[in-house]
């Protein structure tokens, strides 16, 4: 079987799309249509169902897949990195939420990244889990930080760390609204505080309200900045409350910058999760990333 039609064959699968694989490897539509067509015949079975906006597998596309797709990535990194010399360093490309991995990923990371003879090069790309998923499926990616577990045979996802939310907010909303009362539903001057969210949806308070309090919140987003960072920064400001991770607030916190507003029997918790695509943890450089990760996240929970 023509290792040419396999590789066409994979990246379509993981692009979902005959377009998004053509401009992935540098061809042409009408050329991955072929290719694709005579894997087909070669094979006498159907791999994709064609529809209106991409493709889907069929289940002989998703065992061929699972079967080859390892493979044929432990032969590019061969092409890419088994004729150099041994100096030179291979590059692990990462990709994850752009606060956690910038707190905690890459800071664990880094010591990695020496010439020690078993060193690499580091490339961070920050994204939400649908694009740092659809990126790592896509080849773009070596290993990828989620806080969606993927579906599917094509990726593998390891339970990282869990990550503690807390609502908080200036302590002059604090003393104005009087809280800290281990109360089971969220107090009326509480719903009165204005919103710092990431997004309009409010995905966090959101979570924080259905979780605790059992309810959905009253209040708009008052400031809205797609980073939480910047969530942190406009609330130790004052401009309302906002539920973050613990430790990205841990030390406002101690500093009294901030203050927990509620503090429930059990706190809502969010997963992450170590992901790549399967197979690929046979070359070396990304097996040791995860493993460090692993052992670095048990120094965070």
């Amino acid at each position: 079987m023509d290792l040419a039609l396999l590789r066409t064959f994979v990246t379509v699968h993981r692009a979902g799309s005959f377009t998004r694989a053509a401009a992935l490897l540098g061809l042409s539509q009408p050329a991955v249509t072929s290719q694709i067509r005579t894997l087909e015949r070669q094979l006498g079975r159907p791999l994709f169902l064609r529809q209106a906006r991409g493709v889907t597998p069929t289940s002989i596309g998703d065992e061929l897949a699972h079967k080859a797709a390892p493979h044929l990535d432990a032969l590019v990194e061969i092409a890419e990195t088994g004729l150099h010399d041994d100096s030179s360093l291979r590059t692990l490309h990462l990709a994850g939420p752009p606060e956690f991995t910038a707190e905690r990923a890459l800071p664990a990371l880094t010591e990695l990244t020496g010439e020690d003879g078993q060193g690499f090069a580091l490339r961070a790309s920050f994204g939400n889990a649908e694009e740092t998923l659809e990126g790592l499926s896509a080849g773009h990616h070596d290993l990828a930080i989620s806080t969606a577990r993927p579906r599917g045979a094509l990726l593998t996802a390891t339970a990282l760390c869990d990550e503690e939310h807390v609502l908080v907010a200036a302590p002059r909303w604090a003393e104005r609204i009087g809280a800290g009362q281990p109360d089971r539903k969220p107090e009326p001057s509480l719903e009165q505080v204005p919103v710092v969210e990431v997004h309009e949806s409010l995905p966090f308070v959101s979570r924080y309200w259905a979780s605790v309090f059992d309810s959905r919140p009253a209040a708009p987003g008052t400031v809205v900045v797609p980073d939480l960072r910047a969530v942190l920064a406009c609330t130790v400001a004052g401009a309302g409350l906002a539920v973050l991770p613990r430790y990205l607030c841990a030390a406002a916190l101690e500093r009294g910058d901030v203050v927990a507003l509620h503090e429930p029997a059990v706190p809502p918790l969010r997963t992450y999760f170590l992901v790549v695509r399967t197979g690929t943890m046979a070359m070396p450089h990304i097996a040791r990333a995860h493993d460090w990760l692993q052992r670095a996240a048990s120094e965070w929970c």
